[in-house]
């Protein structure tokens, strides 16, 4: 069986990450890991709950050398625990957060760090160990769980490294703005670093002005990881940000407007990740060039029943898109929506994610977004279904933007009702949660 070494990191002195600006080795990483992996329970799975990036790290790498599987929920609300307590009994925390509140036995990570021992020797996994369950929500919005093993993670960020041209060489630094326990986050900053021999920081900056303080005293090249909802942010705040040398996005599609605008902030190419929890990164497009995503080796979407499927080289096994593609040659594609955002009334056809893009690129919009009302309130006189939406605007009144809107959608779309508030609560990936909608929309 094949064996994969848990870091790609030659040297003990090798920088796997950083925090507060200053340097934490390979060396440190691994002893910090086998310590904690020695004083972990009985249990084979751990929910890995450390807010801390490095934390996080250590404790998935400890997991491994424990022959543990990391446990990694969209949320840690008590529904969603209970879930994942009836999927693994045996599940116990593992948190750096003296008040986090997560019905399991809790396992606290140490407070002091562990010492450097004078044999430099990376651990190597089976290829074939389970070493994470992430977790989605259904159509009944039920957790479902995904597994994930360790040669097929590891293959799938390391063609990551290729398609962002992390290997050339270079020890790149890389900030995140998403969380580890994310899918994104965790291939994309935990994973990336330590398969490709970069190094991460610790911080997850969430606000523009901490986005530039991290930043700012890493050493080039350095890499900025986020969603649309954050670099969108990060635009409109006005706040000089230090030079970057690339910039990932990923969680939904960007347009290619923000994209040019990114790029001019930083002085650097943008590059956006096309996947899911389910699939994993399974593409990639330099957003400015081409609408056309371009698949990983291996991969390929198949058309069965009127849905796509990918599979085939790290994808676990075949896996219905969420989205709306059109295929092209040379394992390239377009997306074309969500599949459960299409709508219909009366005989006209559109998608959610097209009429936010129209309702976002109004003059003054800070933050917008469309949806379907469950009850008969989202009807029209006649019984027709109407859509309503949620819109952030300072300065706007909801006949004005009605009125803009009015210019670029059918009428059919026009949203009723359209409600102006102060924010909208998305979560850390910048998506909104149907219950966060409804505390906004108590009859969506």
């Amino acid at each position: 069986m094949d064996r994969i070494p848990v870091l790609a990191h030659g040297s003990a002195d090798a920088v796997v990450a950083y925090r507060a600006g200053q340097p934490i080795t390979a060396g440190q990483f691994l002893a910090d890991a086998r310590a904690l992996a020695a004083l972990l329970p009985a249990g084979s799975h751990v929910l890995n709950a450390c807010t801390d990036r490095y934390r996080f790290a250590v404790g998935f790498v400890a997991g491994l050398i424990a022959g543990k599987t990391s446990l990694l929920p969209p949320t840690h609300v008590p529904e969603v625990i209970r879930h994942v307590r009836r999927f693994a009994p045996d599940a116990f925390c593992l948190h750096d957060d003296d008040a986090v509140e997560i019905d399991l036995p809790l396992v606290r990570y140490p407070a002091s760090p562990a010492r450097p021992g004078a044999d430099w020797s990376v651990p190597a996994i089976p290829a074939e160990q389970l070493v994470a369950v992430v977790f989605t929500s259904g159509t009944t919005g039920v957790p479902l769980p995904h597994r994930k093993s360790w040669g097929r993670l590891v293959a799938g960020v390391r063609i990551e490294a290729e398609r962002l041209w992390l290997d050339d060489g270079r020890r790149y630094a890389i900030v995140a703005t998403v969380p580890p326990q994310h899918m994104y986050g965790f291939e994309s900053s935990v994973l990336l670093a330590l398969q490709g021999g970069q190094a991460f920081c610790a911080e997850r900056p969430f606000y523009p002005a901490d986005v530039a303080t991290v930043l700012a005293p890493l050493a080039r090249p350095r890499v900025l990881v986020s969603t649309p909802v954050h670099l969108r942010a990060l635009l409109a705040c006005g706040i000089p940000q230090p030079a970057a040398d690339l910039v990932v996005c990923a969680t939904a599609p960007l347009q290619a407007t923000i994209a040019a605008r990114v790029e001019e902030l930083y002085g650097a190419p943008l590059m956006e990740i096309y996947g899911s929890t389910e699939t994993g990164q399974i593409a990639s497009r330099r957003t400015v060039a081409s609408a056309e995503w371009q698949l990983w080796p291996d991969v390929t979407l198949l058309t069965r029943e009127g849905r796509t499927w990918a599979e085939g080289g790290h994808v676990e096994s075949p896996t219905p898109l969420g989205d709306l593609v059109d295929t092209l040659p040379g394992g390239r594609f377009v997306l074309r929506g969500r599949t459960e955002d299409l709508v219909n009334i009366a005989g006209k056809r559109s998608s959610i994610a097209y009429l936010n893009h129209q309702l976002a690129a109004i003059p003054g919009v800070v933050d917008a977004a469309f949806f379907q009302p469950e009850d008969p309130a989202g009807q029209s006189a006649t019984g027709t279904a109407r859509l309503g939406a949620v819109v952030v605007a300072p300065g706007l009144t909801a006949a004005a933007i009605i009125r803009e809107l009015r210019s670029r959608v059918d009428p059919v779309f026009l949203p009723r009702p359209l409600l102006l508030v102060e924010r909208i609560p998305r979560n850390a990936t910048g998506k909104l949660p149907r219950a966060a909608l409804k505390s906004l929309t108590p009859g969506a």
